[in-house]
């Protein structure tokens, strides 16, 4: 029963705000797998309450369930197990958030594993609009490293997985994600947010889906004797997840921590940017405009935000902007190895924070960047739509009403350099920071006033050291 592939350029919804509750509910639901007789029972009365439905209907399929599909092998076979498993009938959603040419085929391999219907929708303009563009406004940047691509991506999926399910009337919504990852608790937050009701399947969390692909090779073999179509190749010594964003790698031999990711024998491993020593040996420059601290044009031309990230993806790929290589530190308890490429994204981070400098006052600028390690973890640990990140994206789009104006940059292997900046509403005044002449804003004099009254208190502290003069 294949249905039409369907595309939404320009979806805009409204969400309920989550409460407190909701969230801690949903994040110790995302914590009980780990007691292995409680997840068997909760699974096994999931299974019992489907097949009952099932039942009173004549054997007749009632069950629905929209599964988050990429077309991989991992989600190729949770698509039939969950059909075959909850005897279910089951929609295939890919959001279309910039993965290029891998949604290519995609519909056809989903209805050919036995889904009822593909729906691959174009969220890449609400993507960088409703997501990516705020938390780039914050500042967000998680353990002063990571701009959080594979992070911010997860609510929004989740987000439209919750109105198709609520569209289609469907029972379940279920995703791929592992029970040692951080995606799974991303993923399950936002869906309790959203619909506390609803039901999440993990099957990777399904002791009986554990038990019968134990590893890549059963899966292979599934899908062989199933007719299931999927890519049997060698495998990559690496995991790759692709957005508007960033591209992440993982696992494999990046698992090792002392393995080089930039040896020339990986370099056919990034696909959006060069390595340093093969970018150009010339400079380039670009202009970004800013208004209320959001980008809105490039070298004058104005664009949306998906426009813009796209453009800086490829002049940052070109010269080997937004490579990074770090060990972080994951909600889940448990230390991992990744490696990014942002090239966009770290343009544009870099020229908000330059935008940002000429234009904020000092001690807005000193309270946001103390909420800047909070807002990124709560984007990192999957709480977007918890009423504290909500609060703080309330006080950035304050913080945010004069950061307007233009910063010139320019790139050059790896680098990003300040090459100029200007706004209509800077806080920099070149008459009373000069050191020339006499400013008449500014008496020197009273300078020393100000470093008695700070002087005061080190005095005491030295006194009571007993350190005197």
């Amino acid at each position: 029963m294949g249905g039409p592939v369907h595309v939404n350029r320009a979806w805009t919804g409204h969400r309920p705000v989550a409460t407190t509750s909701v969230l801690w509910r949903a994040l110790s639901s995302a914590h009980q797998p780990l007691n292995r007789k409680q997840n068997s029972a909760e699974t096994a009365d999931t299974t019992a309450v489907f097949a009952n439905r099932s039942l009173c209907s004549g054997n007749q399929t009632s069950v629905k369930i929209v599964l988050a599909y990429s077309g991989g092998l991992d989600t190729s076979i949770i698509l039939r197990w969950l059909k075959e498993n909850y005897r279910a009938e089951v929609i295939a959603f890919c959001a279309d958030i910039g993965q290029e040419d891998e949604l290519v085929g995609l519909e056809a391999k989903a209805l050919t594993t036995g889904a009822s219907k593909c729906m691959i929708e174009d969220l890449r303009e609400e993507f960088a609009r409703d997501f990516i563009f705020p938390m780039f406004q914050a500042g967000a940047i998680y353990e002063n490293q990571y701009l959080l691509g594979t992070s911010i991506a997860r609510p929004l999926i989740a987000k439209r997985m919750v109105e198709i399910a609520r569209a289609e009337k469907a029972d379940a919504i279920a995703h791929g994600a592992t029970g040692k990852g951080n995606d799974q608790v991303r993923f399950e937050l936002a869906a309790a947010a959203l619909a506390p009701s609803l039901r999440v399947i993990a099957p990777w969390r399904d002791e009986r889906f554990r038990k019968q692909f134990p590893g890549r090779a059963e899966m292979i073999a599934f899908a062989e004797a199933n007719g299931i179509p999927v890519e049997v190749s060698a495998e990559k010594p690496y995991s790759m997840d692709r957005n508007l964003l960033h591209i992440s790698y993982e696992s494999g031999v990046l698992e090792d921590p002392w393995f080089d990711a930039s040896s020339k024998e990986m370099r056919s491993m990034y696909k959006l940017s060069v390595a340093p020593e093969d970018a150009p040996d010339r400079p380039e420059h670009v202009e970004l405009e800013f208004e209320r601290g959001n980008c809105i044009a490039l070298n004058g031309g104005k664009l949306s935000p998906l426009g813009v990230l796209q453009a800086l993806n490829k002049l940052g790929g070109r010269h080997a902007i937004g490579r990074i290589d770090i060990v972080e530190n994951r909600f889940v308890g448990m230390k991992s190895r990744g490696v990014y490429e942002t090239p966009g994204g770290a343009i544009l981070h870099f020229a908000h924070r330059q935008m940002e400098s000429l234009t904020m006052d000092r001690e807005v600028m000193r309270l946001r960047d103390s909420l800047i390690p909070k807002y990124s973890e709560l984007v990192y640990n999957g709480f977007w739509f918890s009423p504290e990140r909500e609060a703080l994206q309330a006080l950035v789009t304050e913080t945010q009403r004069d950061v307007t104006g233009v910063v010139r940059l320019k790139l050059y292997k790896g680098n990003i350099i300040v090459a100029g900046r200007k706004s209509p509403k800077s806080r920099y005044d070149p008459k009373i920071a000069t050191m020339e002449g006499e400013a008449s804003a500014y008496d020197q004099g009273d300078a020393t006033g100000f470093i008695r009254l700070n002087a005061l208190r080190l005095k005491l502290h030295s006194a009571l050291k007993g350190r005197g003069d």
